[in-house]
């Protein structure tokens, strides 16, 4: 493709034809302001926030969506560019709810920063609102149309990335809003729960739903051992909550700042995620030896499971019937932890902490209850255990590390990198590969599944055996895979899938960038990588070497995938409607 070079305010930029002004700005340096965009998501030109002046042309353009020609001149800063920003701003005002001192978005909202940055009049078109009510019917998701700026964000991840598209534009006019089809709840469609429109809301119209207050009050109830960890991605994000730089492995800050809080036990769900591969290795291996359904499919991500069964029921045999590193964890700490410790398992109250909206209605499933128990009785993300930390007086940067309760905080590098796309694939090899062949492997680095690409496929020579395996990230990633197997065009015998981008470092219950840094950072590999980074500086990294693990089936599971395991680490799925 031709280049074409172009003056932006003057400076000169060659960039490949095709691109638009707002890349071309951003390649010289110049940044335009922007609320709907998200790159290679939504490009649609809605906002009018975007429009810069080009020579010769008769009206302001949108700079997400024109493309640039040889000999252009664009101006982005003029007076009548700054005037047309600052007065779509004010319209935008005009129909919002701007209560922004109590807003949980306050100081990270696009819009906010806008509307300072050009000083508008946030009555000047003062008048009728829009009406709207508060959706709050589900686990995980919170909906204040009161605060949404019809960016149209949320249902193109929705529709783009998760395949699933249950939310869009309803009614014209002054009445646009966004909701599901004929304005139903989330709950009685087939909502994922991934979260993926909570992170690209430029405001607070989509929230997680706050449990924070549940836990305080758990804490503050001396009758309850309350009991936290934190998913494996977690620590490679809290930072950025505090002004760490992307990427940042905090965990001995995390570890320390949940102490601070009051918790009882401070562990870690790595542990689980190294559990989990010692059953979902037994499960695979079994299938695979007795004729069971293949490929089998991983069911860690709880988007991705719900997804199966509202769009590919028909793929439900192929689950894994482990439980999430989350339900393992909570399931031995109302049964294995509460014994060790001396607990009565109904005084335990269990904390995750999740980069996943959907784990909040994970833990809510049937069969995340064990003796009619709930696994875990509140799932927080990110952003929930950061306002926590703030709330209470903690001051990150002055926090020293600590380290997770030894009984069951020690985790191998297999189950740190869960929280990337094509982690679990990789410490589930290195742990079926070995007890296939029945000697140690030369290298435990399987990186050909590595990497944020959406699908990645390999084939390795196994006992004799050509295993074909892919890992999928993003739900309409999977279901194009699905699609596939279904139509004979391919044929695995493992699949991993995780229903974010990039796995659960791009969770929906994660820090949130504005789009400009979406768009300029590969925040995605910056987390892995602390991921892998920790992976590699382990003494152990195989999950079926975990000291911890080996105490834990010799002394109290028995053998794996046996009827004490089964009972406490495995569930069963149902097919659900998918309209």
């Amino acid at each position: 493709m031709a280049d074409v070079t172009l003056k932006i305010n003057g400076i000169s930029v060659t960039v490949p034809a095709g691109t638009t002004i707002l890349e071309a700005a951003n390649k010289a340096g110049v940044r335009i302001p922007t609320l709907c965009y998200l790159k290679e998501i939504n490009a649609i030109g809605a906002c009018r926030i975007c429009i810069c002046e080009v020579k010769g042309a008769r009206a302001l353009a949108a700079a997400c969506v024109y493309p640039v020609t040889e000999g252009m001149e664009v101006l982005t800063d003029t007076p009548k560019v700054i005037q047309s920003r600052k007065t779509t701003l004010e319209l935008i005002l005009s129909n919002h709810n701007m209560k922004c001192l109590s807003c949980s978005r306050s100081q990270n909202c696009e819009l906010q920063r806008l509307a300072l940055e050009y000083g508008v009049d946030a009555e000047r078109f003062s008048g009728a609102k829009t009406e709207s009510e508060l959706e709050d019917t589900n686990p995980y998701l919170v909906r204040d149309n009161s605060k949404c700026i019809l960016c149209r964000r949320c249902s193109a991840v929705c529709r783009s990335n998760q395949g699933v598209g249950v939310i869009g534009a309803n009614e014209r006019g002054f009445n646009t809003h966004i909701g599901c089809a004929f304005d139903q709840d989330l709950t009685d469609v087939a909502c994922i729960g991934c979260g993926q429109c909570t992170v690209v809301c430029p405001t607070a119209a989509l929230v997680e739903k706050d449990d924070t207050a549940a836990v305080f009050a758990a804490l503050n109830d001396p009758s309850k051992h309350v009991v936290v960890a934190p998913a494996p991605s977690i620590r490679a994000q809290i930072g950025e909550e505090f002004g760490d730089p992307i990427g940042t492995n905090a965990e001995g800050k995390l570890v320390s700042a949940l102490r601070r809080l009051g918790f009882d036990s401070v562990v870690d769900v790595d542990v689980a995620a190294d559990i989990t591969i010692i059953e979902e290795g037994t499960e695979f291996i079994n299938r695979l030896n007795n004729g069971g359904a293949l490929p089998l499919i991983t069911s860690c991500s709880p988007g991705w499971v719900k997804y199966c069964e509202h769009y590919y029921p028909e793929f439900i045999p192929n689950l894994s019937s482990c439980k999430s590193p989350q339900g393992m964890y909570g399931a031995l700490m109302k049964s294995y932890y509460a014994e060790k410790m001396g607990w009565d398992p109904k005084d335990v109250f269990v904390v995750s902490i999740m980069p996943c909206t959907a784990k909040k209605f994970e833990r809510t499933r049937e069969g995340y209850k064990v003796d009619g128990l709930c696994d875990i009785d509140a799932a927080l993300t990110t952003r929930e255990l950061a306002k926590m930390i703030r709330k209470v007086g903690i001051i990150w940067d002055k926090l020293p590390d600590d380290t997770f309760d030894p009984l069951f905080g020690i985790a191998t590098g297999a189950g740190h990198i869960f929280g990337a796309s094509g982690g679990v694939m990789e410490a589930a090899l290195r742990t079926v590969v070995e007890k296939l062949e029945g000697k140690e492997l030369a290298s435990v680095d399987f990186t050909a599944v590595r990497g944020m690409e959406g699908v990645k496929e390999a084939t390795f020579k196994v006992a004799g055996i050509d295993v074909k395996v892919a890992v999928v990230s993003g739900t309409a990633n999977a279901g194009k895979l699905l699609d596939k197997i279904k139509n004979g065009e391919a044929e695995y015998h493992f699949i991993e899938v995780m229903a974010c981008p990039g796995g659960c470092v791009n969770g929906g219950g994660q820090p949130i960038h504005d789009a400009y840094t979406r768009a300029n950072v590969d925040i995605r590999a910056l987390r892995a990588k602390a991921l892998y980074d920790e992976d590699a500086a382990c003494a152990v990294r195989k999950s079926h070497e975990s000291p911890i693990v080996k105490e834990i089936y010799a002394n109290y599971l028995g053998e794996a995938g046996g009827h004490k395991a089964h009972h406490l680490l495995h569930t069963t799925y149902e097919k659900r409607k998918k309209y």
